[in-house]
């Protein structure tokens, strides 16, 4: 099976206008977001085990880095898929447009929550969003004036906490945990601010979605789990993730409750805890076909094994969707309907 479909990705890439088709690949690549890589991997490996294709390779790049790798071009020597814990950008679109990748499908696989979290033995805390933006924000408020953030103890943004440095770890601004961070946390806590009222549109996206830059904020790499390393043995740092790799570390791990909340797998799924989002996965289609077993790989992901109410991905910490939309996945995988830019705006 495996040869008969090597064969047909072959005669197929001649069609993509590959100079050389013997650069066709049998093995899918993924590429993307470090909050959707765990996810992906499971059902990669499965799929693997129970068909006759490749176990597809996998990538960690964040978000931002793996639209670029997906929008860079048709061809083999190009990623099929691109994880994203974030929904794919317009200029991403117009980006993958002009490289000539046309036709692109859209699965939305669930949900995750950020967290700002602490080892167990560290102090936690109670913040609003407010107190979040006052604290990591690269500009705030002073006598109605925005200005460099000047609190470096958390306890100078409110008496309540904790009289420590402001120290938190999260990840790069090439992930989509990053991206989402800032527009659901940052920006949300900024607009609870009067001074926010008379900025701009474009005064907003400069002013509330920028994380200082002065050491308080300390970006990481692309993976999570080195967060969560440093977290453990500094009991004066925070971290920002997503809310399974907190599951996945329970016993070792406590989240600060944000806006009186303490995120719930139920609450993140309701849209109830404040910096939920939702995460996606983005197929290539002009590699339908060249590349075996692409189709395939989506019929698995969004089959009822992975994400139904007893589904395997569920199980490792992803918070599945609805019935409902389980159904609509399936019909997309089966149709592989084309994302279109007004759906984007």
């Amino acid at each position: 099976m495996r040869t008969r479909a090597l064969a047909i990705a072959l005669t197929a890439a001649t069609g993509l206008g590959m100079a050389n088709a013997a650069v066709a690949r049998d093995t899918i690549s993924i590429v993307g977001s470090s909050t959707v890589y765990p996810f992906a991997t499971v059902v990669a490996e499965r799929f693997g085990t129970n068909t006759d294709f490749n176990t597809p390779t996998l990538e960690s790049t964040g978000s931002g880095g793996g639209m670029k790798l997906f929008c860079a071009g048709i061809g083999t020597q190009h990623p099929d898929i691109t994880n994203a814990s974030r929904r794919m950008k317009p200029s991403e679109f117009e980006l993958c447009q002009s490289n000539g990748v046309k036709d692109i499908t859209e699965f939305r696989i669930g949900s995750d929550g950020i967290v700002i979290a602490s080892s167990n033995e560290a102090e936690n805390l109670n913040l609003t969003l407010e107190q979040l933006f006052l604290a990591l924000g690269a500009k705030v408020p002073v006598d109605g004036k925005w200005v460099a953030n000047p609190n470096k103890n958390w306890s100078d943004v409110d008496s309540s906490l904790p009289n420590k440095p402001i120290r938190v770890m999260g990840p790069p601004p090439t992930s989509g945990t990053r991206d989402s961070f800032n527009e659901l946390a940052l920006g949300a806590g900024c607009e609870e601010l009067p001074e926010a009222e008379s900025l701009s549109k474009d005064e907003h996206k400069a002013i509330c979605e920028s994380v200082r830059e002065d050491g308080a904020f300390i970006e990481a790499g692309e993976n999570d789990n080195l967060i969560v390393q440093k977290l453990i043995g500094d009991h004066g740092l925070y971290g920002v993730f997503g809310f399974s790799f907190l599951e996945e570390n329970a016993d070792r791990l406590q989240a600060a409750t944000l806006n009186g909340m303490v995120p719930t797998a139920e609450d993140i799924a309701a849209d109830k805890y404040p910096v939920a989002r939702s995460l996606f996965f983005y197929v290539k289609k002009a590699h339908v076909g060249v590349v075996p077993g692409i189709q395939e790989y989506v019929n698995e992901f969004t089959s009822n094994g992975a994400l139904g109410q007893n589904g395997y991905l569920k199980d490792v910490g992803l918070i599945i969707p609805p019935r409902e939309q389980l159904a609509h996945l399936m019909d997309k995988a089966e149709n592989l309907t084309n994302l279109t830019l007004d759906e984007l705006k």
